[in-house]
């Protein structure tokens, strides 16, 4: 009787996906969000706020445009003009409200440009200073819903791609509907699929991957008769067709 053979611990090697503007995937779900982005700097308003759940790609959408703008992440202060810069969750961020007021209203004069995630609207965002809250409710508004299954397959058939990790499409379909429709999560279970497969020295199979679902619990509640978790449909805020437009104050 032989012994079996014991799994093979894999190196667990930093994996940073790109975040460039080329390498956004671009469908119905965020359509909205990259023309606004790409239309930059002709802008309607020098204040973009996008809007999303978490796992929703707002990070990468501000990451490709500071790419394309030069912005950078917001640390406290505005540089001089004229400026770019990105404030991730402003909804939640731990800078002082005075001063993303004091970055916020100095693009607005005309100073430079924000872009600005937040995962609530402003009217909903749980803010002390009313200034503040009155500048982005009037900055351009664009709202992202959770991922579809366009952007979704295409995420994951990416960070497959950029892991150098064969696999046939029929089972990022099998994955893409077992799984929470989050970009954040489709990069974790990529990420842990990879390290399955090199523990295992196995190819990916829908083995595989039902293995590293049950394991990980990265898969939600799903529909007993179709097995998927139904998406939640992208919203608009204000027509940016022609490029990003300031919304009408209620």
């Amino acid at each position: 009787m032989t012994a079996s053979r014991p799994a093979q611990l894999p190196f667990d090697l930093p994996h940073r996906p790109s975040l460039a503007r080329d390498d956004l995937i671009v469908t119905d779900a965020n359509r909205l969000a990259v023309s606004a982005i790409d239309s930059w700097p002709d802008w309607g308003h020098p204040v973009l706020l996008i809007v999303g759940p978490p796992g929703s790609g707002k990070s990468h959408l501000a990451a490709a445009w500071a790419e394309m703008s030069g912005a950078t992440g917001f640390s406290g202060g505005v540089a001089a003009s004229p400026f770019r810069l990105v404030i991730d969750d402003i909804d939640r961020a731990p800078a002082d409200e005075t001063a993303i007021f004091g970055a916020v209203n100095a693009a607005r004069l005309g100073g430079g440009f924000v872009l600005a995630t937040a995962r609530v609207r402003p009217s909903e965002m749980a803010l002390g200073l009313a200034d503040l809250r009155s500048r982005l409710q009037a900055a351009t508004l664009v709202e992202l819903g959770r991922p579809d299954d366009a952007l979704l397959v295409g995420v994951l058939s990416k960070l497959f791609a950029d892991r150098q990790i064969a696999i046939d499409p029929k089972l990022v379909h099998y994955l893409s509907v077992r799984m929470e429709r989050s970009l954040e999560q489709a990069s974790r279970l990529v990420a842990a699929v990879d390290r399955e497969a090199l523990a295992s020295k196995e190819k990916v199979s829908r083995a595989l991957l039902q293995r590293v679902l049950e394991r990980t619990g990265l898969s939600p509640a799903t529909d007993e008769a179709s097995g998927s978790t139904p998406p939640a449909a992208a919203t608009r805020h204000d027509d940016i067709a022609r490029g990003p437009v300031p919304p009408k104050e209620d």
